[in-house]
């Protein structure tokens, strides 16, 4: 696609008839990829977090959740398992928490890369240092979203960071080589179609490789408890239009979506998506991994990824 301005994104969003974008933001998706969609697995290792985000439930303000750090054996036992029923990605997230040093993370990368699964890593912003590191020890991806690109929207919901240091990190993870990604969610309180606008053309400017956006879900134990969640319908036209906008990029039809929508999940990868995420995270802890309430599974790695894999070609699409 060639340069699109900022108010063209802005009129698109407002459409009252979205069919026909819906409808080539598809088409580009089947061109790129087929019907392949990617399933990933996520381990969240860890739900301390020093930031104080305001729609997050680890915020460190939040006292109430109690608090799980995995063993380095633990999660490349459950990394290993993932491998063996199939998945061919990992991504390991975490709130910020300092206690994973470089050279611990490092030294699980580098077993978990023993499994054959490519790597992806989310545990905020680090040092350009530590990010070098890790891609040495074998990380492949990076997830970083930015959450929203309007500057004062985004300090008033982050009080322990910038938006400039954030496009920073994001930066420096694409020049060290890493598959990049971030993202934003819709119906942040205070979020127009003008700020939407924004958050595409970023992905856009960073040369993203993965973007997940979804709608935002309050959490009772955040300062944003009160407000409304944010709108599926307008959640999906912004994976359709970063698809047209970035053709290439990996788009997951994100869990925020079926918490609110349940279908919308499904929808969307005929609005552009091509990839899903499955928790493996061990029952333990996973329910205390709560940026935002869901309704979760009993964890049984093999069984839900044979689910995944039938409900995916149930769509007509090939799980990979």
């Amino acid at each position: 696609m060639g340069t699109i301005h900022k108010q063209e994104i802005i009129n698109a969003l407002a459409l009252s008839d979205f069919t026909p974008i819906y409808e080539k933001a598809n088409q580009l998706t089947q061109e790129r990829f087929g019907e392949v969609v990617n399933i990933r697995a996520i381990l969240e290792f860890s739900n301390h977090c020093r930031r104080q985000c305001a729609y997050c439930g680890l915020n460190r303000n939040n006292t109430d959740l109690p608090r799980y750090r995995m063993t380095p054996r633990e999660m490349i036992e459950t990394a290993q398992h993932a491998a063996d029923a199939g998945y061919q990605t990992l991504v390991m997230q975490s709130g910020e928490d300092p206690y994973f040093t470089p050279k611990l993370l490092g030294d699980i990368v580098k077993e978990i890369k023993k499994t054959g699964m490519a790597i992806t890593l989310s545990c905020g912003e680090r040092p350009a240092e530590d990010y070098h590191y890790w891609k040495a020890c074998g990380a492949d991806r990076y997830l970083l979203k930015h959450e929203t690109a309007d500057e004062a929207l985004y300090q008033s919901l982050h009080p322990c960071g910038t938006l400039k240091s954030r496009i920073n990190c994001l930066k420096t993870l694409k020049s060290l080589g890493y598959e990049t990604g971030s993202g934003f969610m819709i119906g942040l309180p205070g979020q127009t179609l003008s700020t939407i606008a924004d958050d595409i053309l970023l992905l856009k400017e960073i040369g993203c490789d993965m973007a997940g956006i979804g709608p935002f879900i309050p959490h009772p134990k955040t300062p944003l408890y009160a407000c409304p969640p944010g709108s599926i319908e307008l959640a999906k036209r912004a994976v359709a239009l970063t698809r047209l906008i970035l053709p290439a990029c990996n788009l997951p039809a994100t869990t925020s979506l079926g918490v609110i929508g349940g279908k919308a999940k499904e929808d969307v990868f005929f609005c552009g998506a091509n990839v899903v995420m499955k928790k493996v995270t061990p029952d333990r802890y996973k329910e205390l991994y709560e940026i935002y309430p869901a309704k979760l599974s009993h964890t049984e790695i093999f069984r839900e990824r044979r689910e995944l894999e039938q409900q995916i070609k149930a769509l007509g699409k090939s799980p990979l």
